[in-house]
């Protein structure tokens, strides 16, 4: 975990809409976080795996550009946000009526004060067990029929507040999608969730 005199490896900033999960279509101010070592394959944000010295920016600068906005939801992702101490951040977030959700594959231990886990787990990089105590929504990225096992492998430890959503990879959507729909209709606990932002064409 890295923390740098209360500044942070900004990869981009920028207010949009929230593309999928339980939130979507809700107005947010985004900050995504370099750095990761889950190294999904699909990941549309690759460039944010790697940290850069230009980066690192002063957490106070960030927040006097989040509450410029007309919302006031902040969603953290990356890269993995929790490979970074975000106490400091989220509490002068939450000290500013900011409400705090994160992005998260669960690899790295819990920090900060968060109003929403959004908790999406790889197979390959088993996430911590901290993770199904305390998020949200599980959100299982569906590529192939073997995802659905890491699915119900996911639901059984997840709290039973916890909102389950199967998400279609985007570069398969069209193949997976039709297996998903079915899944969903035979396990009704489940919900989809689409990357609803890249229809749109937005950010």
């Amino acid at each position: 975990m890295v923390n740098v005199d209360n500044k942070l490896p900004i990869a981009e900033e920028f207010y949009s809409l929230q593309g999928e999960g339980f939130h979507v279509g809700k107005a947010a101010y985004f900050v995504r976080l370099a750095g990761c070592d889950v190294g999904c394959h699909w990941c549309d944000s690759k460039p944010a795996w790697n940290m850069f010295p230009h980066q690192w920016t002063d957490v106070d600068e960030v927040i006097e550009r989040i509450i410029k906005n007309p919302s006031n939801v902040v969603v953290i992702t990356g890269g993995e946000p929790f490979s970074h101490n975000l106490n400091y951040f989220t509490n002068k977030l939450k000290y500013n009526h900011i409400q705090t959700h994160v992005e998260t594959s669960g690899t790295e231990p819990i920090t900060g004060i968060w109003d929403w886990i959004s908790f999406s787990p790889k197979p390959w990089h088993r996430p911590l067990d901290e993770f199904f105590i305390y998020s949200n929504e599980l959100k299982i990225i569906i590529q192939n029929l073997e995802d659905f096992e890491w699915a119900e492998y996911c639901k059984q430890k997840v709290h039973k507040e916890c909102m389950l959503f199967l998400q279609p990879e985007w570069s398969s959507f069209n193949k997976i999608l039709p297996g998903i729909v079915e899944y969903i209709k035979n396990h009704p606990e489940w919900r989809i969730s689409i990357q609803a932002h890249k229809f749109m064409k937005i950010l």
